[in-house]
């Protein structure tokens, strides 16, 4: 004799479950970006500045992209990295291939600081998300990925509440 396990049945969220769900996605948003701060700060950064290094290293930076991508300007973007050659951070030079632009690139204490700042992220890693059931962790980057595709989606296709009027 077979027994077969009854059928479940998906159920679409309350609207307060999805509004629970939203606060506390806006509560971790804010903590992540609390926590970053911190950790720019215990290097003498912010995270702004953090930013840029992180850019600088990946030997692609060019500043204008770097500004539109973070929906800034290229005169912040500037200021940023006088400060961190000011803070003996980063050097500029003429790039080879074309002497229009400026090639930036870390100084050893720039990769001495990043590598503390990831010496912390890792910390701190090690200390919140290891001590996390695995199974629930892998259903929140589950869940997380079909959030943020569904999203896109709907950002992409220009739905507002306007729309709908």
């Amino acid at each position: 004799m077979s027994t077969k396990a009854p059928a479940r049945v998906r159920s679409a969220p309350t609207i307060a479950e999805a509004h629970a769900a939203i606060e506390v996605l806006a509560r971790l948003a804010e903590l992540y970006q609390e926590r970053r701060e911190q950790l720019a700060e215990s290097v003498d950064l912010t995270d702004q500045q953090w930013g840029v290094l992180e850019e600088i290293a990946t030997e692609h930076f060019m500043p204008s992209l770097f500004a539109r991508r973070r929906d800034s300007s290229a005169a912040a973007v500037s200021k940023i990295l006088r400060q961190l050659t000011d803070k003996g951070l980063v050097v500029a030079a003429i790039a080879k291939d074309d002497a229009r632009q400026r090639k930036y690139s870390l100084t050893a204490k720039a990769i001495r600081v990043m590598e503390r700042l990831r010496a912390g992220r890792e910390h701190a890693i090690r200390e919140v998300w290891f001590e996390l059931d695995a199974q629930g962790m892998r259903g929140f980057t589950d869940f997380g990925g079909r959030l943020i595709e569904r999203l896109e989606r709907y950002a992409a296709s220009g739905a507002s509440e306007k729309d709908k009027e």
